[in-house]
């Protein structure tokens, strides 16, 4: 007979959630690494955000503002949006933890797509919620196959718009479509992490849908363009209950000080989001060309990576390994159900242009080719 181990124990289904796990960040002996597994700004944050930073040094012994009313007012100010109805938090997974927590719990479903960002399960599960998964269309979600999902139980839909890892995004019509099928008591969170890279007329990051009733929430991030991955400051925009929910769970203090500085002038940065936006424009059409040129299939993406696809798993880990030996940091994304593909930062140019070489350097290694 086995004996229970002595201890406190958590609730058994937390026992379930796999680690989230980020993008490598170093290989042992190698001096210079190109990293481009993280989705990271080509440029890293902008220079008045690096000095903001800095000159909050000699504050860091005192409380931020716990309403960051100076960072919310600013993002209203760069988005059009009511500072009211923002509220910050420590990156946009803060937020979706929040969200999980208070609409969600035991007895409760969330509704997600099969390749969907890995955060959704983690804190879904976290809450006691049962998460669903839907199938996928061509790696893009189906809005017919989550309103089939949906149930008396439903209490949230999460959509990443355009979605990681596979950069695909739901048109603003079927986002539209969703909402007006989906019971009025479901909270539809839109996730709108990569907005800013977005350059198509039918797109809207849920501004509009937000703005049309009380029953969605738009979550963004300075993890992206704004190059503040590091800072930890993402925010949603919702209707006013919604925002009276999250400030009664958040954390008192969960943007820091310095945060909140970068954040603002990050913001303020003359042209930077345009700028960065161009370029991922540009060099996004360049990887993907060069990828395809090479032999390899390239799914279509809005955000700033490319999901490439090889076909087999044992193709992509050969591509990493590849990758790997000559310094350069990939993601592979096994842990999304894509064992055969690699996600791809777009890096600057420089970066760009190694990694299509190496990818070209690899594939005459090789004697298959994938479907382009």
């Amino acid at each position: 007979m086995t004996l229970a181990p002595a201890g406190p124990r958590p609730r058994p289904e937390i026992l379930d959630i796999s680690p989230y796990v980020g993008g490598e960040s170093t290989l042992p002996g190698v001096n210079r690494t190109i990293k481009l597994s993280s989705n990271e700004g080509a440029f890293g944050a902008p220079p008045t955000a690096q000095a903001a930073y800095v000159a909050m040094a000699s504050e860091v012994h005192r409380y931020p503002d716990g309403s960051a009313i100076g960072l919310r007012r600013a993002i209203g100010a760069k988005f059009h949006l009511d500072p009211d109805r923002i509220v910050c938090g420590a990156g946009s997974d803060d937020l979706l933890y929040q969200l999980c927590l208070a609409y969600g719990g035991p007895g409760t479903e969330i509704i997600m797509s099969e390749h969907g960002f890995s955060i959704y399960q983690i804190a879904g599960t976290y809450s006691g919620a049962k998460v669903r998964t839907t199938p996928e269309r061509n790696l893009t979600a189906d809005v017919d196959a989550i309103l089939a999902a949906v149930s008396p139980a439903t209490r949230i839909v999460f959509l990443a718009n355009p979605n990681n890892p596979t950069g695909s995004t739901v048109p603003h019509a079927e986002v539209v479509r969703l909402r007006q099928k989906l019971p009025p008591h479901v909270l539809l969170v839109l996730d709108a992490a990569y907005a800013e890279y977005v350059d198509r007329p039918d797109y809207d990051a849920g501004v509009k849908l937000v703005d049309a009733g009380d029953n969605t929430v738009m979550t963004r991030t300075f993890s992206k363009i704004f190059g503040l991955g590091g800072m930890r400051i993402g925010w949603a925009y919702a209707p006013p209950a919604v925002i009276d929910v999250l400030n009664r769970v958040r954390g008192p203090f969960n943007v820091s000080i310095a945060a909140q500085a970068a954040g603002i002038a990050a913001l303020a940065e003359p042209g930077w989001m345009e700028k960065s936006a161009a370029h991922n424009f540009e060099y996004r059409a360049i990887l993907t060309g060069r990828l395809r040129d090479a032999g390899i299939k390239v799914w279509p993406s809005d955000g700033n990576f490319v999901l490439a696809d090889y076909g087999t798993p044992e193709h992509a880990d050969a591509a990493n390994a590849f990758f790997h030996s000559r310094g350069i940091i990939v993601r592979a994304v096994r842990g999304y159900g894509l064992p055969h593909c690699l996600r791809i930062t777009v890096g600057t140019a420089e970066e760009v242009g190694l990694i299509a070489e190496a990818m070209g350097a690899f594939m005459a290694t090789q004697d298959w080719t994938t479907h382009v």
